[in-house]
């Protein structure tokens, strides 16, 4: 029996999807990620956060009601929001105040307003506003701030992060360099071997809080899964032939929950303006993003590599879709 689609007349039932309403879900997923942050950086983590939420809607209020001369009516739609927070999830928790300003102001700024707002951004504000502060402030945004201290902010004691020891294990060529790191089970669940551990920054303490957030988004449909499953399994593929080939490369296990890759593979690449529109596409994005991350990462000057990987492959996305351009309704396919 032939399938025919049916056209009626209005009045049509709204599939209850809006910008607003998916924006806001993401932020609910986003709340476990939070919960550990505040637990392992205490005041800092608060004082990061909400500094740079603030200053993203302040700046794109002023953007649309000044420069631009329209309603700011997009201001609580909860993007401004997202990006704040995104931003403060890829910074240290002693971060001054005045640098998370400058980086929000170049997230909504230069990121999003400037390209014409929501929907016209070719880039993710908030890697936008976290590469910027990073080659322009690399010493404040390369220290970090060891777990533990609940109640300190710019005074708090430095460490080396995960990332770093396993980048001092491939330039030394010393796999024994690896026994440093915290074990598995704590990179998941957020728990340093030691106090002395810098944990990095806000939004990479817990793998499991981020998956839990991946979860919650999956079962609202919010994204799907081709993006963040094609990320995570080709970092594991790929760094597990490369632990295989030298042990001074850590295990793959190891590599998916360190850093910025589950919070880069959950709520950054799936951002709807930046990533492919396509299944097809979704899973050519997250593969190249994937093995992007793990050849910065290995052989990069840079310990973390996910931001950059996110980046490139924004500017990729046009082209993606345009290859990956899904099939014309009612077209007849032309016979060979």
């Amino acid at each position: 029996m032939e399938n025919k689609l049916i056209v009626s007349l209005s009045p049509h039932v709204h599939g209850g999807d809006s910008v607003q309403k998916n924006m806001y879900g993401v932020l609910i997923a986003l709340v476990p990620a939070f919960l550990v942050s505040l637990l392992a950086f205490g005041l800092g983590a608060l004082i990061v956060t909400a500094t740079s939420v603030a200053a993203c809607v302040f700046f794109e209020w002023a953007i649309v009601k000044y420069l631009m001369k329209k309603p700011a009516t997009t201001v609580c739609d909860g993007s401004a929001i997202i990006t704040g927070v995104l931003l403060a999830f890829n910074l240290p928790s002693n971060l001054p105040i005045w640098i998370i300003i400058l980086g929000a102001l170049f997230a909504i700024g230069v990121g999003k307003m400037s390209f014409g707002g929501l929907g016209c951004n070719p880039f993710n504000p908030a890697l936008a506003g976290r590469v910027f502060l990073l080659l322009s402030f690399p010493v404040q945004m390369t220290s970090w701030p060891q777990a533990g201290q609940l109640m300190s902010y710019l005074d708090a004691q430095t460490g080396a992060t995960p990332l770093a020891i396993m980048k001092e294990a491939i330039a030394t060529h010393d796999s024994s360099v690896l026994a440093n790191l915290p074990e598995s089970l704590n990179l998941l669940i957020g728990l340093p071997d030691s106090c002395m551990m810098g944990a990095g920054s806000l939004g990479e303490i817990s793998a499991l809080a981020l998956l839990l957030g991946l979860i919650y988004m999956l079962w609202k449909r919010i994204i799907t899964w081709h993006i963040p499953v094609s990320i995570l399994a080709t970092v594991f593929v790929f760094a597990g032939i490369m632990h295989l080939v030298d042990p001074v490369y850590a295990s793959p296990v190891t590599v998916l929950l360190t850093g910025g890759l589950m919070l880069g593979a959950v709520f950054m690449a799936t951002d709807y303006v930046t990533s492919p529109m396509s299944k097809k596409g979704m899973l050519i994005y997250g593969v190249c993003i994937g093995l992007l991350t793990v050849v910065i990462r290995l052989f990069g000057a840079y310990p973390e590599g996910m931001s950059f990987a996110i980046l490139i492959m924004n500017a990729f996305t046009p082209l993606i879709n345009t290859y990956c351009k899904p099939k014309r309704f009612g077209e007849v396919a032309k016979k060979k």
